[in-house]
């Protein structure tokens, strides 16, 4: 299954929808990561879902 990837431009804007603080996409489970958080949004057809529902935690 190939991913599509959020543009550059676009993972530049984003922050946190909870800390508002920073992160990062991480390819290899395509999704958006904010470490503050400690969760992980997906990307769906190169979008990035931000909402705190639709993530998932992070293992420590």
């Amino acid at each position: 299954m190939t991913h599509t990837s959020p543009s550059p431009e676009l993972l530049a804007r984003l922050v946190c929808p909870v800390t508002k603080g920073p992160v990062h996409y991480e390819p290899a489970s395509n999704s958006i990561i904010s470490p503050r958080a400690g969760l992980a949004f997906p990307v769906r057809d190169g979008i990035p879902v931000m909402l705190p529902e639709q993530a998932t935690k992070l293992e420590d």
